[in-house]
């Protein structure tokens, strides 16, 4: 339990207790045996304290109670000394897994109370195969004692039931072998009522599971402690719903675990120097960790899409062909006439993986590692068909304005799974669509475009504008010698030159 001020943690404030459940006579011998050795016996008897806070023939909630009859029924001193006490103890508890301390502030009263949530012990299967109890166990008590009391709660089988030549057959009766439910009549007010009626602490739990929200105990208990200069911050988030309420709602859109999300919180520039939330700040670096994480997802999609193409040599996986109706041939590029008609090209375009149709298209199967990746990236992530790539392959071969390049051949995938293009008849239908719109919009600009010579289509420059030239200038008399004499003179003297 941290408690920061002792003063929150008094005889005088109220608690309660929960359990949903009731211990056994194993779950009594392994206190005894097993966790009173480890935390001591006024910690277990702290835990037996807080147990039969809840009737023993039920569970859920204790009523509200001050603290002063725990202090009273364990005999601690009602003050400092007292409160330490029980603090440590409870601390006992919650360290190895058999409790957890919940404060909750109220407004209405404007004061604290305490919410003590009981777990129940672990079996000795799973006890010891927790390694750091059994570690804490071995401290305690010694290897050999710890060997011992691992014996003494096991009963072994049989031997002759230890037989491998022995056959097993499971008799077990399946449920709906022997009960047949009504499940045609639906009560609607049944289902409400032991909806309205369930334990307010299920209902709680069912909440936060389904919203996915980090309280704030969850990021304390998971912040580094001394090492983190934003670690104060951190701490006020308890009294600032407004920020955990922007944390969480970050936490959510980029899908991020609680992990990650305590590791933004300790980076430098997540708080102002006020103690504020850079939202900003924040929500750019969990798009970073985002983007990570998803191209980390896809490069694993498709390195087990590899594997599994790999595996996959059995050849009665091959499927049915499929025909293509004549309204959607496509055009035999020039490289492909002399090795087969339209008809069987088409077939090809239909039926063969893109991987064997982007080969045919490259001199001898060498397809370049950038259009092979993006290609990968099409069909594994973007759960695109192989039909409807092997067209967008023709429509990149045959029209020479398309380019091989990873943003264009990514943009033409994006904007058919926008339209979408999901069998071979629509994404014909759709790359004849779009040669339309292009084809009509270089008609409607052959008269303002004028291609530059020794250049391609793409490369038309505007024609530059035709200055007037002046032929009508009419004509002087021509120069006498004696003031062509004159002007002369008058020129070497500015020049300096006369004489």
């Amino acid at each position: 339990m941290r408690i920061t001020n002792i003063l929150h943690f008094t005889e005088n404030h109220r608690f309660c207790v929960y359990r949903d459940f009731a211990l056994s006579g194993l779950d009594y011998r392994m206190f005894s045996a097993i966790y009173q050795p480890m935390i001591g016996g006024f910690a277990i008897s702290v835990y037996h304290t807080l147990y039969q806070q809840v009737s023993g023939d039920r569970t859920g909630f204790s009523e509200l109670e001050q603290q002063r009859r725990l202090f009273m029924a364990l005999e601690l001193e009602q003050g400092e000394r007292g409160r330490r006490l029980l603090a440590e103890q409870t601390s006992r508890l919650e360290a190895i897994g058999l409790l957890q301390t919940n404060r909750k502030y109220s407004p209405a009263a404007d004061d604290y109370m305490y919410e003590y949530v009981l777990s129940q012990p672990l079996t000795p299967q799973e006890f010891f195969k927790n390694q750091h109890l059994v570690m804490l166990l071995h401290d305690k008590v010694g290897k050999y004692a710890v060997l011992s009391l691992r014996e003494q709660f096991y009963s072994p089988e049989p031997e002759e039931m230890q037989d491998p030549g022995l056959h097993s057959e499971d008799l077990s009766m399946p449920f709906y072998e022997l009960f047949r439910l009504n499940a045609n009549v639906i009560d609607y007010e049944l289902e409400q009522a032991l909806q309205e009626t369930a334990p307010a602490r299920e209902t709680e739990r069912t909440i936060d599971i389904t919203s996915k929200a980090f309280h704030y105990s969850e990021i304390i208990q998971r912040f580094p402690r001394g090492t983190s200069r934003n670690r104060p911050f951190v701490e006020n988030l308890r009294h600032n719903p407004e920020q955990m309420f922007e944390i969480n709602k970050i936490a959510r859109k980029y899908n991020l675990s609680l992990r990650e999300t305590c590791r933004l919180l300790d980076e430098d520039g997540m708080f102002s120097e006020d103690g504020e939330l850079e939202s900003d700040m924040m929500q750019y670096k969990a798009n970073l960790y985002f983007r990570q994480d998803k191209d980390r997802e896809q490069e694993r999609e498709r390195l087990f899409h590899k594997i599994a193409g790999i595996a996959k040599t059995d050849p009665s996986d091959a499927l049915e062909e499929k025909p293509v109706e004549m309204q959607y041939y496509l055009e035999v590029p020039a490289m492909f006439i002399s090795q087969c008609n339209q008809h069987q090209y088409n077939l090809i375009m239909r039926n063969e993986p893109y991987t064997k149709v982007l080969e045919r298209f490259f001199p001898r199967g060498s397809v370049p590692k950038p259009v092979s990746d993006i290609f990968e990236k099409i069909d594994v992530n973007y759960r695109m068909p192989d039909e409807v790539i092997n067209v967008m392959i023709h429509h990149l071969h045959v029209y020479k304005e398309s380019s091989w390049t990873k943003n264009y051949i990514d943009s033409v995938a994006s904007n058919m799974m926008a339209k979408g293009v999901g069998s071979y008849e629509q994404a014909v239908a759709y790359i004849r669509d779009q040669t339309m719109k292009r084809t009509n919009a270089f008609a409607k600009a052959d008269g303002k475009l004028t291609p530059v010579p020794g250049k391609g289509r793409g490369s038309a420059r505007t024609q530059k504008p035709k200055i007037a030239i002046i032929t009508d200038i009419p004509t002087q008399r021509p120069v006498s010698e004696e003031k062509l004499a004159e002007i002369r003179k008058l020129a070497r003297e500015i020049d300096g030159k006369g004489t």
